[in-house]
């Protein structure tokens, strides 16, 4: 089984990354979109960011454009959107697919790990959340319904002891 921290990722600003500078920290991992019902939960995870960052949470968006074309503009323009609209300060990345068979790697590992309802693996919706423990275990899968403001707890119970440096 592959490891999260193994896997690769593309900033929004194209910067090329492995998930491996995230190791140690606590992860909520969200597919995002910029015209969804959703979209003032960017609102909620940037006051998560604030809130638990420095505690040891990092938030990450991953912007996808499979549901609705709810996300039809470029990485400039999604930067630009999250960051005029929601004062969007945390990790934001490159457009990806979450279903597929352009499925991003760390979406495949992430619904591997955490299927859906009754054992699907398919993303259902923008801003379905996943919670991901310092030591790279996927503890839960969240609905896009799910506010940031619920998951306060569950973000709490598995924030790392001593946050990285």
């Amino acid at each position: 089984m592959s490891k999260i921290w193994d896997i690769k990722v593309r900033h929004i600003d194209g910067r090329e990354a492995d998930l491996k500078e995230y190791e140690g920290h606590a992860l909520l991992v969200v597919n995002t979109a910029s015209k969804c019902g959703f979209t003032p939960q960017f609102k909620g995870l940037e006051e998560l960011h604030k809130k638990l960052g420095p505690k040891g949470l990092k938030v990450l968006g991953f912007p996808c454009n499979q549901f609705g074309a709810q996300e039809p503009g470029d990485e400039a323009e999604i930067k630009s959107f999250c960051s005029l609209t929601y004062d969007v300060d945390f990790d934001m990345f490159a457009k990806v697919d979450v279903n597929g068979d352009g499925t991003h790697p760390l979406f495949t590992f992430l619904k591997g790990e955490a299927p859906g309802l009754l054992g699907t693996k398919s993303i259902k919706w923008n801003f379905t959340k996943f919670l991901v423990a310092p030591d790279g275990r996927v503890i839960h899968r969240y609905a896009p319904n799910t506010t940031p403001e619920e998951l306060v707890g569950d973000i709490e119970k598995v924030l790392p002891a001593t946050p990285p440096g």
